[in-house]
């Protein structure tokens, strides 16, 4: 039975972060390991900063993490959309990086291996992407940290913690991206939700934390509304994590396919009624979040 723990705080997104990680055993998951952040940072331009990770989230994870001495410190991006550095930088994320003594790592960029996946009971066995090239560097890492916002997505439905590795994991400098002069056949979007959740196996999350700062509604990744929430959810179980995540926007297990295909596969706990919330409720979260999101506190419980 999974800890989700959910936190509250409009005004300062640092001390809700805070709170959550200290309901968290870090230490085990971080003293003298190599950790890797991963943060969300698909796009961003000096005008748009609304659909990725904040400077002030990510450096209080960073500081949160670092107390507990890891062997070293890695923020690990891989930008679909743009040059993962241009992100970092316009964004503010690389100044974080940099003042905390952190490593920044491009995976999108070369050297790249093959990794093999492995789908859900009962479909091909090779699914739609039988392997994809990865920075090797993506193996290497004692602790994976998936830090995400909590948002729409319009093909994917929802964009938390598995989402945020899958699609940024496949290097893009190999597939296809602004820099590259190759452009690799690949069939991530036949079907991209048994896609995260094979990714979501190969590549297991130990840490997901997922921000509402802001929180983006009405369609994503990007060119949603956003709005500003200041509700964190962390759990060492992502599939649980994820699950609430989604149900803060509206969706239950079966409504985010590749939510109920990584629970076939056995990657973590999705019902809500096995998990446990030391902090904020899922229903006092669900009615916090619409009350700033949709001007109406609901519960989306029949009643």
């Amino acid at each position: 039975m999974p800890d989700v723990v959910i936190t509250l705080n409009r005004s300062d997104i640092g001390a809700a972060i805070d709170e959550a990680l200290d309901a968290i055993a870090l230490e085990p998951l971080v003293a003298g390991k190599r950790v890797a952040i991963k943060p969300n940072e698909t796009w961003a331009s000096e005008e748009d900063k609304a659909g990725i990770t904040q400077p002030d989230t990510l450096r209080a994870v960073l500081r949160n993490v670092k107390r507990f001495g890891p062997r070293e410190l890695i923020v690990t991006g891989g930008s679909g959309a743009a040059e993962t550095d241009d992100v970092f930088r316009v964004s503010g994320l690389m100044d974080v990086v940099q003042e905390i003594g952190a490593t920044f790592v491009d995976h999108n960029r070369p050297p790249f291996i093959s990794v093999d996946l492995a789908y859900a009971p009962g479909r091909d066995v090779k699914g739609p992407q039988r392997a994809i090239m990865v920075n090797p560097r993506v193996l290497e890492y004692d602790t994976l940290i998936v830090l995400s916002q909590l948002k729409l997505h319009e093909t994917a439905t929802v964009t938390l913690a598995l989402k945020n590795v899958a699609m940024s994991y496949p290097a893009a400098d190999y597939y296809g991206h602004p820099r590259s002069t190759q452009k690799h056949d690949n069939r991530f979007f036949d079907d991209m939700h048994s896609f995260i959740a094979a990714m979501a196996r190969r590549f297991p999350i130990d840490l997901a934390i997922t921000v509402g700062h802001p929180a983006m509604i009405a369609t994503g990744p990007l060119g949603g509304h956003a709005v500003e929430t200041g509700i964190v959810i962390a759990s060492t179980d992502a599939l649980a994590a994820d699950v609430v995540g989604a149900r803060l926007l509206g969706f239950k297990l079966q409504a985010v396919r590749h939510l109920w295909e990584a629970s076939r596969l056995g990657i973590g706990e999705a019902d809500e009624e096995r998990m446990r919330f030391p902090r904020l409720s899922l229903r006092d979260a669900i009615e916090a979040f619409t009350l700033v999101a949709y001007g109406e506190r609901l519960t989306f419980e029949h009643e």
